[in-house]
């Protein structure tokens, strides 16, 4: 099926070709996502190829994808292949540094699905392996998959260095259009070099027969995370999630999150306010949940879904900014935002890049104005670029 593919992964070239990927003990960084297109698990054909992996380093949700947001499975063996199962998430700098050295490996591949959104945290999983990469000597080698909402569009704020964290170390677009290979590129000649002094040895199996198009509608979609289920939850991600930095549920804990929002104190003026909107490439309808986990857990929630209804006309940034600014006149009494911790920004601000999102809907400024404020749509460079 590999063969007869219209996109060919990294995975895919290096299970053909194992030359690409070299010799020495190598780790894989990877999660269920790492598969070929015909399913089989990643790690099972790398194996079979040759590929004298040693050790299978994971990333937040760990290898199977059974724990939520914020967690991880910790450390273990896959019981397939009796590699030892080590935990990144939540390591970095020196103590990522010793669970590299610790785990003896020559080289690490780094194979998983992102969505092309700054504050998914595998992007940045990539950009710590890339530090403690350039720090220790170890060889990093990206097996690039697709972007699954393309590479024509780069769009949203760029990223206050104040807000710094891991739903964003360094300053990307909101939407950035990019592969893993290509941000690893970018990373490695700028951001690596400016955080830790040189770059990386990097190396990456770029992707064949890709144009930059959104999710090949042949190519299984595997969801990436537990609340990742399709290409249309991915597709309104960058909108709805940044209720994450909200008191408002995103979805979570029902079957369809980041497309079901509200609160406890939502009501059906939502819905049709969104509605007068008049957005373009979306369409709302008025919706009753009751989460099961998360945000409003078993309360009734009373307040709406949005529908994708034109894909090419659909703006995710803006589309964002236009639910907060919609609940917040609609509901002037209630503070919207999660509570800031001690000595951190307020989690919106780390998920937009800066204050500006946060302070214009809170003064009431329309969209373009806040769009407008803060740090700038970042140019990505020419030579990170991979593809056309």
């Amino acid at each position: 099926m590999d063969d007869v593919a219209r996109v060919r992964t990294g995975l895919s070239r290096a299970i053909a070709e194992p030359g690409l990927i070299g010799d020495g003990p190598t780790g894989l960084c990877a999660n269920y996502t790492s598969v070929t297109a015909d399913l089989q698990r990643g790690v099972d054909a790398l194996l079979a190829a040759g590929v004298p992996l040693t050790t299978i380093f994971t990333p937040e949700h760990g290898y199977w994808g059974a724990v939520q947001a914020g967690e991880s499975e910790g450390d273990g063996v896959d019981v397939a292949t009796g590699l030892p199962v080590l935990d990144t998430y939540r390591s970095d700098g020196e103590r990522l540094d010793a669970l590299l050295r610790g785990s003896g490996v020559a080289q690490i591949l780094v194979d998983f699905q992102d969505i092309g959104v700054r504050f998914y945290t595998y992007t940045w999983t990539l950009f710590d392996l890339l530090c403690s990469a350039a720090r220790t000597g170890i060889r990093v080698v990206v097996l690039d998959r697709p972007n699954p909402l393309g590479g024509l569009v780069r769009t949203g704020p760029g990223l206050a260095a104040s807000c710094s964290s891991f739903v964003g170390r360094v300053s990307i677009p909101l939407q950035h259009g990019l592969t893993l290979g290509e941000l690893a590129r970018w990373f490695n000649a700028v951001h690596v070099p400016e955080a830790v002094g040189g770059p990386a040895d990097l190396e990456v199996i770029e992707l064949a027969g890709w144009g930059r198009q959104r999710q090949d509608p042949g190519r299984a979609w595997v969801m990436p995370s537990p609340n990742m289920p399709t290409l249309d939850t991915a597709t309104v991600f960058p909108a709805i999630g940044l209720l994450e930095g909200t008191v408002l549920s995103e979805g979570r804990g029902t079957t369809k999150p980041f497309e079901l929002f509200g609160a406890s104190w939502t009501d059906g003026r939502l819905a049709a306010a969104l509605t007068e909107r008049d957005l373009p490439g979306v369409a709302f309808r008025e919706a009753v949940f009751r989460p099961t986990f998360s945000k409003w857990h078993g309360d009734v929630v009373h307040g709406a879904q949005l529908h994708l209804s034109d894909l090419g006309a659909f703006d995710p940034i803006a589309t964002g900014v236009a639910v907060l600014q919609t609940v917040t006149e609609l509901h002037p009494g209630e503070s919207i935002w999660l509570p800031a911790h001690p000595g951190r920004p307020p989690f919106i601000d780390l998920l937009w890049g800066s204050p500006a999102l946060r302070e214009g809907v809170d003064r009431g400024a329309d969209t373009d104005a806040i769009l407008d404020d803060g740090p700038p749509t970042p140019t990505v460079p020419a030579d990170a670029l991979l593809y056309t």
